[in-house]
């Protein structure tokens, strides 16, 4: 390709990139000013939040899911869900490549995640997460792991489902990291399944590098750029559940996890 025509390329790009902006952030804006406080009216307020649909759902886990899907959607995700994530108290565990990922799992299943204690002071973000029963821990900390661990016990023994990434942190999308096995021990103790999900972006997650965070990128630069993308789908595959009972011990339910993860990020 010559000069000319890369340099066209990348000014059309710009010129798209500005566009979208043009209808997403307003898209945005009404998404947090009129759609956030009728969401969480129906998560605090107990009379509105109890109102159930069917067995499973009550209003305030209708609201959670439907206000992480519309926010998905303004970002430009496509979703495609594989599999059914199970019902009742589960330990969700997924490969991480950027906050988009709880906005996916929870417009699927209502989760409370464990997350690193920085997400807190993030924009939005850490607000919603603070709300949504959010797990934090402080990285590199062994009381506060264990206080997590407990933490993730309790919910679990309550009938609450918790999603937790075990890598431990993103990798910029190009591989699934080890899985630390001590994040299991809680399904281990409370005896319920673990479910394995991955998240691809991209046809065939040709896009898990582009989604995300770059080298030294902050949170703040990656939403603004990830708002500005071209449209694209995201994949979320709910892959076969493990009985705690089943496997010998956390370090095998991790491995088993996370061979279950890799072989549906290759196929």
């Amino acid at each position: 390709m010559s000069e000319s025509s890369l340099s066209a390329t990348r000014d059309a790009g710009g010129t798209l990139r500005w566009f979208r902006y043009l209808y997403r952030v307003p898209l945005l804006l009404l998404h947090v000013v009129l759609g956030l406080p009728v969401t969480m009216a129906c998560i605090v307020v107990p009379p509105l939040a109890r109102i159930r649909f069917g067995a499973d759902d009550t209003l305030e886990q209708v609201m959670i899911r439907w206000w992480q899907g519309n926010l998905m959607r303004i970002f430009g995700f496509r979703l495609r869900r594989f599999g059914t994530p199970l019902p009742g108290p589960t330990l969700f565990v997924a490969n991480h490549v950027c906050w988009i990922d709880i906005s996916i799992l929870h417009s699927q299943r209502v989760m409370g995640f464990v997350a690193k204690r920085e997400i807190a002071g993030w924009p939005l973000v850490g607000w919603l997460a603070a709300r949504g029963q959010t797990i934090f821990h402080q990285r590199g900390s062994t009381e506060s792991l264990g206080g997590v661990l407990q933490e993730m016990l309790v919910r679990l023994r309550e009938g609450k489902s918790v999603g937790v990434f075990p890598e431990g942190r993103t990798r910029g999308g190009h591989e699934v990291g080890p899985f630390h096995a001590r994040i299991f021990q809680a399904a281990v103790e409370a005896q319920v399944p673990v479910q394995p999900v991955a998240l691809r972006y991209g046809e065939h997650g040709n896009a898990q590098t582009i989604v995300a965070f770059g080298a030294r990128e902050s949170f703040f630069a990656n939403f603004l750029r990830l708002l500005g993308e071209p449209s694209r789908v995201a994949e979320v595959h709910f892959l076969q559940p493990i009985a705690a009972h089943d496997v010998e011990g956390r370090r095998r339910i991790a491995e088993t996890s996370r061979a279950r993860i890799v072989a549906a990020m290759e196929s």
